[in-house]
């Protein structure tokens, strides 16, 4: 793990399952609002070295990943589904970008009425 324990963490290494990273998801709402969520992207471990290398270094900026959405949404599910994460901001983890799902790109891309949020646990 990058930090002391996995809620803090952005990186983390599980032994025989995969290498993890954190990453968010915006949600446009309607009214100019966003919900973003938190979630793990499972990465390849070349991937997962190369990110320890440069989270915190200038070259942080550069990092775009492949990897699979390693958490479910609420309302959408979508555990599995291949991601494109890129640095947006310095300050934040990379974001979700893209995917191949065309389910994925339409949370990513689509304006979502606020009654989504009184689908959420």
């Amino acid at each position: 793990m990058s930090h002391q324990d996995p809620e803090s963490s952005v990186l983390m290494q599980v032994p025989e399952i995969s290498p993890f990273v954190r990453a968010l998801l915006p949600v446009r709402l309607t009214g100019g609002f966003t919900l973003t969520f938190g979630v793990w992207i499972a990465i390849s471990p070349d991937d997962f070295q190369r990110s320890f290398r440069v989270w915190w270094e200038p070259d942080y900026q550069d990092l775009v990943l492949q990897g699979f959405l390693a958490n479910a949404l609420p309302q959408w599910g979508l555990l599995g589904v291949p991601v494109l994460a890129r640095v947006k901001d310095t300050e934040h983890t990379p974001y979700l970008v893209e995917s191949s799902d065309e389910s994925l790109m339409a949370v990513l891309h689509d304006e979502w009425p606020h009654e989504v949020l009184d689908l959420l646990p």
